[in-house]
């Protein structure tokens, strides 16, 4: 996925994941999310991560419903710029892979 971060807080988007809270981290690994990176080049944020369970739209609304989650989001989406060619309900927009070798 992607997203731009806005150059102005990128040093507070940086500060906030050096220190990402427990409870956030603990509520990715319960949606079944593993390998979890989120890249920066150039005023782009590139996130990807392993999806590991069985219903992915059931686990992503699981996650929206947690109020630390809720939280943790209000304080990084200032940080964010979302794409304008973005799909309908998303932040981060997701991308094509083109290429995967296990």
């Amino acid at each position: 996925m992607v997203i731009r971060v806005k150059p102005e807080k990128l040093k507070e988007y940086k500060r906030l994941h050096a220190a990402v809270w427990p409870g956030v981290l603990k509520q990715i690994k319960e949606c079944h999310i593993q390998n979890y990176s989120i890249y920066h080049k150039d005023g782009w944020l590139f996130s990807y991560f392993e999806y590991t369970g069985q219903d992915y739209e059931a686990d992503m609304a699981d996650m929206a419903k947690d109020p630390e989650t809720q939280r943790w989001w209000e304080i990084c989406s200032p940080c964010q710029e979302p794409l304008d060619t973005r799909e309908k309900g998303e932040w981060w927009a997701c991308m094509e892979e083109i290429f995967h070798s296990d």
